[in-house]
């Protein structure tokens, strides 16, 4: 007995303690029973004042089982005493891993040297969030995690395949001796650093993207847009070709532009200057100004009938119009060659360019203002450094270029595949990890054995990429989203590490199952997660802003009750250590 019941207040009962607290170790977050008879209520110590103490109620133990949660309160007869060891394993786990249903995680920061154990299942078949402010431990944690994870001992995860999306480069060294464990295991890094000799450079080949992923990379905003990317990857692998039958497809998509231009009512002069600059930018060896107008007793050039007279008139317009019409062939069915065909982002700027014709940019200012703005992104990003990232050197599937992810180039099968986005702004990087995360998700749609494949997705700095952005608006969905709710059934899990919680996407956070809490300071975090998270109670939230670096509050399916852990650090360390100033400025 360490005192009697006084009070039983909402989830919390107030006890007047009988012990001299004085020669008691700290009985803060220590557990304790509420014994009365068979019914065995378990409570946890969140404060003491003078000889009170506020506990609150967080499950109860039937048939040598502990269930959490608050189904029965303690009656004011029970007995109140310390939770005993057999007791504690039910609430917190026992000590000894037996298989490879469970990993180690760190020590309890109550008990001494008790470890937390956690299940596989529990924790990493659901969306899990790490969250904590700068320089609270939440790279360190992450790392220890994984490499606890792939450093048990007799049991290694070689068919695990976990898709880090490293925001500043942290974890290549964390994962970087991964291999001296086992033979088996292996870590990838896939970096945005051009100038980077030991690892491999990130590209996308541009065939597998397809219109979402086109509106993801040119920031579309506009619905009208994806007609336009729709038609540009309709007409790229025509225009690849150059035989007969891709020549017959180019006519018509340059006929039907020009004819919209003849019969747009405009004065001649425009009309000659726009049907010049189509065909002096977009022709074939059939369709161009040199095409011979023929007539009896004379032949012309489709250039010398374009002629303006004194007064204003085109007074060939009739003969134009003829030879025009006579390339365009109706009920016209362009195949959908997307995917199997091998070209560049200067074969798809060239389709954009058709698409952006065929949708009437030069007729219409309207059209303009919508459709110029995704050829000048797609031609700004093929005249930048950024265009290295789509230079893929070969034909390749989607299928295979996922599972070409986590293979390195010896062939090797890697468990982890590390994307360092660094090395590109913040734009690009989100687009990035948007379309990769989205291949992802549709390759494992498509998986017959659903979900025996499982990817795990975890983004660093998740704050910047996984946002309520305008993808719903535009696409319908936004694919962060859509993994958060659809993803689990098909083995595809996120992993969400930030230190701005209230930033994320409401929906991503709210379908996380599991979440490890390092120090928070930031008040509209506080409440963010206070609202957010489940089984946290002001008392929680209030012990996050002194917790100390590498101590975190676990919560969720994986945890039968809030449990506070020190994590160890790991070996090795991310490179996540702030700057030495003193040896810096005084060195």
């Amino acid at each position: 007995m360490i005192g009697k019941i006084f009070s039983i207040e909402e989830n919390y009962v107030m006890v007047e303690l009988t012990i001299d607290i004085s020669n008691q170790a700290n009985l803060i977050n220590v557990h304790v029973v509420f014994e009365d008879g068979n019914i065995k209520v378990v409570g946890e110590i969140l404060n003491i004042n003078k000889n009170i103490a506020k506990i609150g109620v967080v499950g109860e133990i039937v048939n040598n089982s502990f269930i959490p949660g608050i189904n029965k309160k303690p009656s004011f007869r029970a007995k109140v005493r310390i939770v005993v060891m057999d007791e504690l394993a039910l609430i917190l786990g026992e000590q000894t891993i037996k298989d490879n249903s469970q990993v180690y995680l760190g020590l309890s920061n109550v008990y001494t040297n008790y470890h937390i154990n956690v299940g596989v299942n529990d924790f990493f078949s659901n969306h899990f969030s790490i969250l904590g402010n700068t320089g609270s431990g939440k790279s360190s944690t992450t790392a220890r995690i994984l490499q606890n994870v792939f450093g048990g001992g007799t049991y290694i995860p070689v068919k695990a395949r976990i898709f880090l999306f490293d925001a500043y480069g942290e974890y290549v060294r964390a994962f970087s001796e991964l291999n001296k464990i086992s033979d088996a295991l292996c870590a990838k890094v896939l970096t945005t650093n051009i100038d980077d000799s030991q690892n491999e450079i990130l590209r996308i080949p541009v065939w597998t993207l397809d219109v979402d992923d086109l509106a993801i990379l040119l920031e579309a905003n506009e619905g009208s847009q994806l007609s336009i990317i729709e038609r540009a990857l309709k007409y790229t692998p025509i225009l690849k070709e150059s035989n007969a039958e891709a020549r017959k497809f180019k006519n018509d998509i340059i006929a039907r532009a020009i004819l919209d231009i003849l019969r747009s009512g405009n004065d001649s002069s425009k009309i000659r200057d726009q049907v010049t600059a189509i065909l002096t930018t977009y022709n074939t060896s059939d369709l161009n100004l040199e095409t011979p107008i023929v007539q009896p007793g004379y032949n012309r050039t489709l250039k010398q009938c374009l002629f303006v007279d004194n007064t204003g008139k085109m007074s060939e317009m009739e003969l134009v119009v003829d030879c025009i019409y006579s390339f365009i062939v109706d009920g016209i069915e362009i195949p959908d060659n997307r995917g199997d065909t091998f070209y560049t982002l200067r074969d798809l700027e060239l389709a954009m360019n058709f698409a952006l014709i065929s949708e009437g940019i030069l007729k219409s200012d309207k059209v303009y203002d919508y459709a110029n703005v995704l050829q000048v992104r797609l031609h700004s990003l093929i005249n930048s450094d950024a265009s290295i990232y789509f230079d893929y050197p070969k034909m390749i599937s989607r299928a295979q270029y996922i599972d070409n992810l986590s293979k390195t180039m010896e062939g090797k099968r890697a468990q982890i595949i590390d994307i360092n986005i660094n090395y590109v702004n913040d734009r690009l990087a989100k687009s990035i990890t948007k379309i990769i995360s989205r291949m992802i998700f549709e390759n494992s749609c498509s998986d017959n054995n659903r979900g025996k494949h499982p990817n795990h997705i975890i983004i660093e700095e998740a704050h910047r990429y996984v946002q309520k952005d305008n993808d719903v608006n535009l696409l319908g969905y936004n694919i962060f989203e859509r993994i958060s709710k659809e993803g689990r059934k098909y083995g595809v899990i996120l992993g969400l590490i930030t230190q701005r919680p209230s930033e994320l996407s409401e929906t991503c956070i709210s379908q996380c199952a599991n979440f490890i809490i390092l120090r928070t300071i930031h008040p509209k975090d506080l409440e963010y997660i206070n609202e957010m998270v489940p089984n946290i109670n002001e008392e929680c939230t209030k012990q996050l802003k002194t917790l100390q670096p590498g101590h975190a509050l676990a919560f969720g399916s994986a945890f039968k009750v809030p449990v506070e852990i020190k994590f160890e650090k790991p070996n090795p360390e991310p490179l996540s250590n702030n700057s030495d100033i003193v040896s810096a400025w005084f060195g």
